[in-house]
Parts: C-alpha cells; sequence; structure tokens
C-alpha cells in the first residue's frame, strides 16, 4: 500500500509568494528523501497553473503525515494537502 498526498493551491494564495517559498520546500523535500523518509515521487501536475496542484507518492502514511507536518508550503498557508491511499497494481 502507497499513500498519495494531493496539493492544491489554497484559495487566494499568491502565486508569486509559491514562487518565492519554492526554494525552502525543494531544500526540506530533498532533505526528506535523503534521510530515508518515505518520499518515492513528487512533482507539479502539467496544467495550464503548475503551482495550482502537485502530489507526492509515500510508502506509508506516517511518511505522508510527517512530511506534510514540516512542508514549507503548508506551514506558510500557501497549499492544502489531502491524504489519500493507494492500492497500485504494478505492471513491471
Amino acid at each position: 500500500m502507497e499513500f498519495v498526498v494531493f496539493y492544491t493551491l489554497r484559495e487566494g494564495a499568491d502565486r508569486a509568494r509559491v514562487l518565492e517559498v519554492y526554494p525552502r520546500h525543494k531544500a526540506y523535500y530533498e532533505a526528506f528523501r535523503a534521510h530515508g523518509g518515505g518520499l518515492l515521487a513528487l512533482g507539479p501536475f502539467q496544467t495550464p497553473d503548475p503551482a495550482a496542484s502537485s502530489m507526492g507518492l509515500f510508502s506509508s502514511r506516517e511518511d505522508a503525515e510527517r512530511f506534510i507536518a514540516d512542508d514549507p508550503f503548508v506551514l506558510e498557508g500557501l497549499a492544502e494537502p489531502r491524504v489519500l491511499e493507494w492500492n497500485a497494481v504494478r505492471f513491471t
């Protein structure tokens, strides 16, 4: 079982502020991954506004919730996260 964190840009969030906070978010996810945080993948959706939504894939709910708890996008009130359990069927 894996867990997906969907982020949507909080209503009224300033996109300029998202770009300002992004370097801290990037440093955070790189450190989280480097320290075995269970982060498998992440990134924005390629919609007309890539800042509007993104997702992360985690190996456990605990890792997903721990990531959310200290993510600068969440701490700054820019993103609204939602955690979903994902029962992936993999074809290798």
